[in-house]
C-alpha cells in the first residue's frame, strides 16, 4: 500500500529558473509551465517515485492529461516534447516521470509517514494475533499521528486489505509474464483476437533483453496504445506553437 502524500515542495526561486524563463518566452509558454506544475501535482498524487499513473498500474496518456487539465491533445503533446527537451520530465516506456523528483519531496516527513504506517501495521498484526489466541474480539487503542502538516487515516479497519494483493500467474512461452486473473480477463476484453500474441510479445522481449517491468499488464497496455498511434503527418499549421512542435518532431 503506497504512503498517502497530499503535498509537494516547490522552490520559491522557480520564477528565476533559467529553463522556466526560456520556456515562458515561447508561444503558450506560460501554459506549458502551468502544465508542468499540474504534472508535479499528479505525480505527488500517484506517489510512484515521480511517475504519473492514472490508476495504480495504468500510466497517464496524452488524452488523459488533456481531459484532466482541460488542454487540447495537440498542446499536451507539444508541452511534453518541450519539457522533455529541457529535461524537466523523462519518458520511460511511454510513462512520464518528473526529473529529479526528490527535489519536490521533504524526505524527512516521508520517512516519518512510513514509520507511522509501519507502527500501524504492527498494531494491526498484533491485534489479529490476540484475536486468534483468545478467539474473542480485542480492541486496541489508536492514537492520532503527530507528523506536522500530515493527515493520516488511522482507521485500522482500512488496513485489513494490507498484504492481500491478487496472486499473479506466469504466462507466455518463457513463463515470465506475471498477470493476475483480473488483468488477464481485462486483456481478453480489450484485445479478444490477439491478447495472447501481445502477451507473447512481452514474454519474448523480456527473455531476450533481461529487462524487468513493474507491471507487465501496464506494459502490454502501453505497447498497445503505442501501436495504435498513427505516425504524425505534416500538415498546414495555424499557430506558432504548432510550428515549434513540428520542429521538435523533425
Amino acid at each position: 500500500m503506497a504512503t498517502e502524500v497530499k503535498w509537494i515542495k516547490l522552490d520559491v526561486s522557480i520564477p528565476d529558473n533559467k529553463k522556466v524563463k526560456r520556456i515562458r518566452k515561447m508561444p503558450d509558454g506560460n501554459n506549458i509551465i502551468l502544465f508542468w506544475v499540474f504534472l508535479l501535482s499528479r505525480a505527488g498524487e500517484s506517489n510512484q517515485k515521480g511517475g504519473l499513473f492514472f490508476t495504480e498500474n495504468v500510466p497517464y496518456t496524452e488524452e488523459d492529461l488533456a481531459a484532466d487539465f482541460d488542454f487540447s491533445t495537440e498542446f499536451v503533446r507539444f508541452a511534453i516534447m518541450t519539457l522533455e527537451k529541457y529535461r524537466m520530465i523523462e519518458l520511460y516506456d511511454d510513462i512520464i516521470f518528473i526529473k529529479n523528483w526528490d527535489e519536490y519531496q521533504q524526505l524527512d516527513k516521508l520517512e516519518k509517514i512510513k514509520e507511522q504506517n509501519r507502527l500501524r501495521q504492527a498494531k494491526y498484526k498484533e491485534k489479529q494475533k490476540l484475536i486468534a489466541n483468545s478467539n474473542s474480539e480485542v480492541t486496541l487503542p489508536v492514537t492520532q499521528g503527530n507528523a506536522t502538516d500530515i493527515e493520516l487515516d488511522i482507521e485500522l479497519d482500512k488496513d485489513k486489505d494490507i498484504d492481500k494483493k491478487p496472486k499473479k500467474s506466469k504466462h507466455g512461452e518463457f513463463n515470465n509474464v506475471l498477470l493476475t486473473k483480473q488483468e488477464l480477463e481485462k486483456l481478453k476484453e480489450k484485445y479478444p483476437h490477439d491478447y495472447l500474441q501481445r502477451v507473447e510479445r512481452v514474454s519474448g522481449y523480456v527473455a531476450s533483453t533481461g529487462k524487468s517491468y513493474k507491471s507487465h499488464y501496464a506494459t502490454i497496455i502501453s505497447w498497445a496504445r503505442k501501436d495504435e498511434q498513427i505516425a504524425p503527418q505534416k500538415k498546414v499549421v495555424n499557430s506558432d506553437w504548432e510550428k515549434q512542435m513540428q520542429e521538435l518532431m523533425e
